[in-house]
């Protein structure tokens, strides 16, 4: 019984208009834009924006989500605000009004989850707590370093990385997930931001996170 009403509320999510959803676009096929051998410079240019984005602990993004697993799921707007191994995200139906908020930090066991029916609840994995709670599956851990298009800092290498031409990653097989980077945010010169990733499909068995990223901001000095 317990169980059923904190789900309750994260289930009003998948309500939502599927507007939201269609406004995400249709699924690519991304193998057809991996590249077997990656030009030097480009790999280069690679290894810097990976190293740059590492000594930059403090960023946060803006922009859309959508959840499922197996028939459950929905859709809304994510914000998420990382201060070095600190994290806080928010998520927010814009139908129902109704909003929750996930913090925790990684290098710690002990994860938060407010704006359930019954009150706030909290567990030692993130991840865990989102799947118990509302049914969701979304690898919290290691997504802070996939949504920047790195790979996982912590645990076993990558079993799979393509690339595209320009040396960014395209595919990545990483603890049982398959990560695809279907678009990116260009680099700015002007405020020396490389580049970022637009859209993200992460998926495994039936659980699948879909993320459009409308807008990053990079505490650079």
């Amino acid at each position: 019984m317990t169980h059923s009403i904190l789900r309750a509320p994260l289930l009003a999510l998948a309500l939502i208009s599927l507007t939201a959803c269609t406004s995400m676009g249709p699924r690519r096929t991304p193998s057809s834009d991996e590249v077997a051998e990656v030009p030097e410079a480009a790999r280069q240019a690679e290894a810097g924006r990976q190293a740059s984005l590492r000594a930059l602990p403090d960023w946060s993004f803006s922009g859309r989500v959508a959840v499922s697993r197996g028939r459950d799921g929905g859709n809304g707007r994510i914000e998420w605000q990382q201060q070095g191994t600190g994290y806080e995200i928010q998520l927010a139906a814009p139908v129902t009004r109704q909003s929750w908020r996930l913090s925790g930090d990684s290098t710690r066991p002990g994860a938060r989850l407010e704006g359930l029916d019954g009150g706030p609840r909290g567990a030692d994995d993130a991840q865990q707590l989102l799947l118990q709670a509302t049914g969701w599956d979304i690898p919290v851990g290691p997504l802070s370093d996939w949504v920047r298009g790195l790979a996982a800092a912590e645990g076993e290498a990558p079993e799979h990385l393509g690339s595209d031409i320009g040396g960014r990653p395209r595919r990545l097989l990483q603890r049982g997930w398959n990560i695809e980077f279907m678009d990116w945010h260009p680099a700015e010169a002007e405020t020396g931001r490389p580049a970022l990733p637009r859209r993200i499909e992460a998926s495994r068995g039936d659980a699948r996170v879909r993320l459009i990223v409308d807008q990053w901001n990079l505490e650079i000095p």
